[in-house]
């Protein structure tokens, strides 16, 4: 088991390539792309289930891979802040729930992982890639607006910062709506 992470984290760290009939990545100010997918807990979610909220979606590769691990609980350590600044946050990756459950319990997650295990959803994001025969979404985080539009988007995003940058940006993010 230790093998098969260490050649997991070893092909994430490699350069990657764009998955077949991926949507490009939706702009800022564009609708955000629907979504209905289920929790580590089996519970469906939808998109429209946060209009009217602040949301940070944040996709990433692979449950129990080291940088994975690493922004899942920088989330969970900063979770606080980030709904202080006025957002709730999801993960989303291709694993299933039953991944998503385990991977949650082990880290004591806070808030939602959606499971996109046919892919779907991060194909509709532009962020679905493949690299050595394995597919799985790229680790880019939206901040989604309360009228369903991308208000922000972090490519390839570092697991160590991204939470500080999207607590950094909501403030910004937030006083630019509502002008």
């Amino acid at each position: 088991m230790k093998r098969y992470a260490v050649l997991l984290a070893l092909a994430f760290a490699l350069p990657a390539f764009a998955a077949d009939d991926v949507a490009p990545v939706p702009a800022v100010g564009a609708a955000a792309p629907a979504f209905k997918l289920q929790d580590q807990k089996g519970e469906w979610h939808s998109l429209d289930q946060y209009a009217g909220q602040w949301l940070v979606l944040y996709f990433y590769p692979k449950d129990g891979t080291p940088g994975c691990t690493r922004e899942a609980c920088k989330f969970r350590d900063e979770i606080e802040r980030v709904r202080a600044a006025g957002a709730l946050v999801v993960g989303v990756s291709v694993d299933d729930v039953a991944s998503h459950e385990k991977f949650a319990k082990e880290n004591r997650v806070p808030f939602t992982l959606l499971a996109d295990s046919d892919k779907s959803t991060a194909k509709a994001y532009g962020v679905l890639t493949s690299k050595f025969g394995f597919t799985f979404a790229r680790r880019d985080t939206f901040v989604i607006d309360p009228q369903g539009k991308v208000a922000k988007h972090y490519p390839d995003v570092d697991p160590e910062k991204n939470v500080e940058q999207v607590i950094a940006d909501l403030a910004g993010l937030k006083a630019a709506a509502a002008h």
